[in-house]
């Protein structure tokens, strides 16, 4: 099995001009949209609607929304409400993609040259670091890239 590589990236404290660079210069071919709320007032140039639009007219790159890799609202707001930390809020939304079956959802060929994409500036507790740690567990052959 051939190695593909598998992006992610954050949008916050990015301005639009460093965001399309990125995507651009990294070689994007689709971003994977993994946000809960992806047309939130907040999301800027990020909005789902106006992201799609953007994607393709600057970048020449595919936007496709897959809500089954985002965390649900509970498991999302018992985190941000102090519940649980992160290691509670990671080992929730772990067994949620395994109980959607999180790696049957996207292709390898939908998976090379994808970016994974939600908010969260870096990585370390986002979760799409988690999903792309656990599609390249489930799958194998993937190398993981975060856009900074």
């Amino acid at each position: 099995m051939k190695t593909l590589t598998l992006f992610t990236i954050g949008f916050t404290r990015k301005s639009a001009e460093s965001f399309f660079t990125l995507l651009r210069k990294a070689g994007v071919k689709r971003i994977i949209d993994i946000r809960l709320n992806a047309s939130s007032q907040l999301a800027g140039f990020a909005k789902r609607d106006d992201l799609r639009f953007f994607l393709r007219a600057i970048c020449d790159i595919e936007y496709l929304v897959v809500p089954e890799l985002a965390p649900t609202k509970d498991i999302l707001e018992s985190y941000r409400g102090g519940a649980g930390g992160w290691e509670e809020y990671e080992r929730r939304y772990l067994a949620l993609l395994e109980e959607r079956k999180a790696e049957l959802l996207l292709s390898r060929k939908m998976l090379k040259g994808g970016c994974l994409l939600c908010s969260e500036y870096e990585p370390d507790q986002c979760h799409r670091r988690l999903a792309a740690e656990y599609l390249l567990k489930k799958s194998g052959g993937i190398h993981i890239v975060h856009l900074l």
